[in-house]
């Protein structure tokens, strides 16, 4: 996307004033249109927590409001995440099994393991 954006304005230089206000006005929205569609497709794949040795990684992470987790057992024993205030739980996580959970509303959001409760996490959504 950045080198577009490069090439666009290299070519851009080379024309004069009023041809290259034609071409911002014509590629303007093409690049608007990519950038949105870059958002979109960043919301679409959820921001991950690795579950593996017993430990969240990242142990705490900050999301905005609206934002997915997905956290991901990649240990040899099952794991579950709960969170201390009850907004979600899982079901016992397999290795390889998933959990994805979207944070509607601002706050902290300490978890843990419901079969391991030595393992914490933290969410801070902002």
């Amino acid at each position: 996307m950045q080198s577009l954006i490069n090439r666009l304005g290299l070519i851009a230089a080379r024309l004069s004033p009023c041809r290259a206000a034609v071409v911002a006005m014509l590629t303007g929205p093409l690049v608007g249109a990519l950038l949105a569609f870059g958002a979109v497709a960043a919301q679409e794949n959820p921001t991950e927590v690795k579950i593996d040795n017993f430990v969240f990684n990242p142990a705490e992470l900050t999301v905005p409001v609206g934002a997915t987790v997905k956290f991901v057992n990649h240990d040899d024993i099952p794991h579950s995440v709960v969170d201390k205030n009850k907004a979600f739980r899982s079901k016992a996580l397999d290795t390889d099994d998933s959990f994805t959970f979207t944070f509607a509303n601002a706050g902290t959001y300490d978890y843990f393991c419901g079969l391991h409760p030595h393992m914490t996490g933290k969410i801070v959504v902002k």
